[in-house]
């Protein structure tokens, strides 16, 4: 059964969540899959061996825990995956969760996703208050994204994002940059999504999960992509902050927007007010760190959120200053599970 809609005054709201350092925690991500209709070089095996659905928070828990974190100050949704557009019934949940918009206890809801999916999906999504979404796409040829998402079809996507900015929905590029994969074509790729009004981020390959590749070699430091794309462009540093990551440039020839996210070679972890819930409940309060809080077995131990409520409480007093990213050949993976599990 569905819970109800959260109508609190804000005044009789409980405590917002502060960590040991002080942060609010304002940004939930949520993965509400495993599963994926890609499978990019960097990011899973081919082989993946996917959670049994059982496993999996039904979409009414995953609502009902959505409902907690907004009660104790969470203003931003992020549905990821996987690639959530790909769950069952998926869009049961952006209705659930489109009525704390309307109530003003949610700020933003919006997802990351692949764009395999946003043609069929894009006009519902703008109508439940969806007003921008992430699509990872590292290439603009397509024989070289069939080759990283293994099985991706170019066109495709191409055509979901088109959709999407139809239907009104912002889109941001992210791409994550690749040593002798994309690095030739960032510049291009710039002037492209700066041309249709997109904005776009580049990100470092992050050491997360077994591959069959060695992520020391698909490395490129944004220090270094950066430091050609100046031969070309006039980066103009500007002091915005989404709450995540990324430091901003002002592309000068383009009059668009450029976002670095660099995990590697510049810890960004300071202002993290974020942390992220599994599609199976577990809760990490660091992306780059192996502790987890089990809410799963909290939620359907009680029909009320006083059990869980407590578990994410003390979780939040566990979240680490920042992360621990290595990537060395002789430590392929910072940490086993891979980004589809953890939520992208």
């Amino acid at each position: 059964m569905w819970g109800p809609a959260d109508n609190a005054p804000a005044a009789l709201r409980p405590a917002p969540l502060i960590d040991p350092f002080q942060r609010a925690i304002t940004y939930l991500r949520i993965s509400v899959t495993d599963r994926c209709d890609f499978r990019c070089a960097y990011c899973m095996a081919e082989d993946m061996q996917f959670l049994p659905k059982r496993d999996l928070l039904t979409l009414e828990e995953l609502d009902r825990l959505c409902g907690v974190f907004i009660d104790r100050g969470v203003r931003k949704l992020r549905i990821t995956g996987g690639e959530p557009l790909v769950r069952r019934d998926i869009m049961h949940l952006f209705r659930r969760l489109s009525r704390h918009l309307k109530s003003g206890a949610l700020d933003e809801l919006t997802l990351t996703t692949n764009g395999s999916q946003l043609a069929r999906f894009a006009p519902e999504l703008a109508d439940l208050g969806v007003r921008r979404i992430n699509v990872s796409l590292d290439t603009l040829d397509a024989e070289k994204f069939r080759a990283i998402t293994r099985r991706g079809d170019l066109s495709v996507v191409l055509a979901g994002i088109e959709a999407a900015r139809s239907a009104g929905i912002k889109v941001k590029i992210n791409a994550v940059a690749l040593k002798g994969v994309n690095e030739d074509e960032i510049a291009d790729m710039i002037a492209w999504a700066h041309g249709l009004g997109m904005d776009m981020t580049l990100i470092e390959v992050m050491p997360l999960g077994e591959i069959e590749g060695d992520r020391t070699d698909q490395f490129l430091p944004l220090s270094v992509a950066r430091e050609r794309l100046e031969q070309r462009y006039t980066l103009t540093p500007l002091p915005d902050r989404t709450g995540g990551p990324a430091r901003y440039v002002r592309v000068e020839e383009t009059g668009g927007r450029l976002g670095f996210i660099t995990p590697l070679t510049h810890n960004f972890c300071e202002s993290c007010n974020r942390v992220r819930l599994t599609c199976t409940g577990k809760l990490y309060m660091c992306l780059g760190q192996e502790d987890a809080a089990d809410l799963r077995a909290a939620l359907r131990a009680s029909p009320d959120d006083a059990l869980v409520t407590q578990a994410v409480v003390e979780a939040i007093s566990r979240k680490p200053k920042g992360h621990d990213f290595v990537i060395e050949r002789a430590r392929p993976a910072a940490v086993p599970r891979h980004m589809s599990v953890t939520g992208g």
